[in-house]
């Protein structure tokens, strides 16, 4: 048994992680703060890719020191990939306004503004797809991490994927060094698989030490850790705007998240379920310890494997169901189909509004920070509307709305700033609420013995979102609007998709493929409450 040493009330050993205290504090800021800087890693391209002013050199005007703004240059209009055709008669150093003809060619060097970016260091200028594809690879990287990084994690630990994946975010120092394009994509490529995994293994560590009671608190603060870390990047770079000292300060902290080995203690459940028995035992006196918890020690030490299981509801199955289940199930496929697509709108949309917010009319960088703000509100939003009303309708609404404000953006033109920004900033709020809404409405939809590998399904699609997300501002190069109408088509798509799927708030939280065949055939919209034990409580959320 074991007993507050506050109040001396006596609780079974189980209440140990039903208890939330400073234990779980210390851990969830460890974790947090981990997330917050794989977070300005992740979206590092955004700045340090991002585009810069230019123009053609003419050898003839420029000089040995050329500068952007030159004051010879003429008045026409002109695309930036061409220079103008110098009159032969001028004589080299003694340009003018009127010293071009009409015609024009094309350029093969450049006069940049700043070098800011690594445009102008690694010399893209009119390679808008070199840019665009940096951000592509390294949510390619992050798409083949999250699942790689769940396994690895199930395999070896939580706490061991977590250490490495946030002290191998150091290694995306080494891109200063780089003077060339393909080494650099190869080194955010590299950086991105390292620094991924750690959004799949802090997020299970947190959940796996929380009670019944507050386990939506980790979703909530770990989300929180996202839109902060986009938050503080957008600050810095205001201040540090140069790339290498950019990434010097997102990338050189990580180097102390090597005090995590100690620091970080490993998830008791992962521990009891991997038969490692004894470190079970020590963690749970740990957190006792530290929660100020009395255990009579004799008790916790005698227990075995088995008593442990099922002192914290720990079992398994005894028929292991698996994919070809899955595709001989027509009501499964329907749900997989629906998510899927919707999982990816949701990421598209998300991190292409994250890329096209620097394209915005104003201060791109107060732009991105506006961007990240708006999403704080939409999770609290996700959390309200899903416990009051249900999941279905407020996602249907929610995505519905989200590409009428996508599709509005549009059609606004470039001069009325205010109001596209506020239709932007909307539409971001409303999609960060639907990014919540479907990650616990997805888990509600697939029952307990194939649900980790339908999530993983699932994350393979919102990686892919994001990996297509970076390439929409080339769009923008075709026509401005573009953009938002492929985000508006994706919202409404995936809210028609909804449609097809049941409410699960208030239903039971299915185990098999059996149950959800039976529960198929019932009234979807019947609410059952009687049976406590079976049901998904909305303020005791249990996955």
């Amino acid at each position: 048994m074991a007993k507050n040493k506050d109040n001396n009330e006596v609780v079974g050993i189980s209440e140990i992680l039903e208890t939330f205290g400073k234990f779980q504090k210390l851990q969830y800021f460890y974790c947090c703060l981990s997330v917050l800087f794989a977070t300005m890693i992740m979206i590092n391209y955004v700045f340090v890719a991002g585009d810069i002013n230019y123009r053609c050199q003419v050898p003839e005007c420029d000089g040995s020191n050329p500068v952007y703004s030159a004051t010879w240059w003429p008045n026409a209009t002109l695309d930036r990939c061409y220079k103008p055709i110098l009159n032969h008669t001028v004589s080299s150093g003694s340009c003018t306004n009127n010293s071009f003809t009409s015609h024009v060619e094309k350029c093969s060097s450049w006069v940049y503004e700043s070098n800011d970016t690594i445009i102008a260091e690694l010399n893209l200028a009119c390679q808008p797809w070199k840019a665009s594809l940096i951000g592509t690879v390294h949510n390619l990287g992050m798409m083949l991490t999250m699942p790689m990084g769940g396994w690895l994690s199930d395999r070896f630990g939580r706490k061991p994927i977590t250490v490495i994946s946030a002290v191998g975010s150091f290694l995306g120092i080494l891109k200063i060094f780089t003077y060339t394009y393909y080494p650099y994509i190869a080194l955010e490529l590299m950086e991105a698989v390292i620094s991924g995994g750690v959004y799949m293994s802090a997020m299970v560590l947190m959940v796996e030490i929380t009670g019944t009671k507050a386990r939506i608190l980790p979703g909530v603060l770990f989300a929180y850790s996202v839109y902060l870390g986009e938050a503080v990047y957008a600050c810095i770079a205001m201040v540090v705007p140069y790339w290498k000292h950019l990434i010097m300060i997102i990338c050189l902290p990580n180097v102390l998240f090597l005090s995590f080995i100690y620091i970080i203690r490993e998830s008791p459940r992962w521990q009891i379920i991997n038969g490692r028995i004894d470190e079970a035992k020590e963690t749970l006196l740990i957190i006792a310890k530290t929660n100020k918890i009395n255990v009579d020690t004799d008790i916790l030490r005698k227990m075995n494997e088995a008593t442990l299981k099922e002192a914290f509801n720990i079992r398994s199955y005894a028929r292991k169901e698996g994919f070809a289940d899955i595709i001989k199930s027509r009501e499964m496929i329907k749900r997989i189909f629906a998510t899927f697509l919707a999982r990816f709108g949701t990421s598209f949309i998300y991190y292409g509004l994250v890329m096209n917010s620097v394209g915005l009319p104003g201060d791109k960088y107060w732009n991105f920070f506006m961007s990240a703000a708006a999403s704080f509100p939409g999770e609290l939003i996700a959390m309200y509307l899903m416990n009051r009303i249900g999941r279905k309708k407020p996602l249907i609404y929610g995505y519905l709305t989200c590409g009428a404000l996508c599709f509005l953006c549009a059609v606004v033109p470039e001069s009325k700033t205010w109001m596209k920004l506020a239709l932007f900033l909307l539409g971001k709020l409303v999609v960060s609420a639907c990014y919540t809404g479907m990650v616990t409405y997805t888990m509600e939809l697939f029952p307990t013995s194939v649900r980790g590998s339908l999530c993983g399904v699932c994350t393979l699609a919102f990686g892919f979102g994001s990996m297509l997300a970076p390439l929409t501002p080339m769009l923008a190069i075709i026509f401005a609007p573009l953009p938002f109408i492929f985000f508006g088509c994706s919202a409404t798509m995936a809210g028609l998709l909804i449609i097809l799927t049941p409410e699960t708030k208030g239903q039971p939280l299915l185990d098999t493929l059996e149950q959800v065949h039976a529960s198929s055939s019932k009234n979807r919209t019947e609410c059952t409450t009687n049976d406590n034990s079976a049901y998904i409580d909305d303020d005791n959320y249990k996955y």
